[in-house]
Parts: structure tokens; sequence; C-alpha cells
């Protein structure tokens, strides 16, 4: 099964609510913080980067796409 890998450089993000208004499955908004958390994701202590193995990139694709800062990754 090949795994997608969603990638967020968290530290870019300005919380516009774009990725969790297309993904509520994987996004969710930290109003105290304003930004944006990978549900399920791995962080990154150096980087501060979020990652996520997943099946089916679904609607991440579009969240990754509408991203106004493009924070978001897909590989």
């Amino acid at each position: 099964i090949f795994m997608a890998k969603i990638i967020q450089n968290h530290e870019g993000c300005i919380g516009c609510g774009t990725c969790e208004a297309l993904c509520p499955k994987f996004w969710k908004m930290d109003h105290e913080e304003g930004k944006a958390n990978l549900i399920g994701a791995r962080i990154d202590a150096k980087t501060k980067e979020q990652t996520l193995k997943v099946d089916d990139i679904g609607c991440n694709q579009d969240a990754a796409d509408c991203c106004p800062v493009q924070v978001i990754h897909i590989i």
C-alpha cells in the first residue's frame, strides 16, 4: 500500500482556517496559538514540522492547494 505523507510547516501557518474548513477530519485550529494542527501528526522538535502518513490524501490535497501561505505539502 502506498503511503502518502502530509507535512505542515507549522511555524509558517497564519491560522486562516482554510485547511480546517476543507478537511476537518485532519485539521483543527488551535485558537489560542492561532495556527492549524494536523490531527494525529508527529511533531519534529527541531523543525516544528508536523507530519502524518496516510493511506489516502483525500481532502488534504485541497487543503494544500488552497493554503494561502503554502505550508502544507504532500509527498
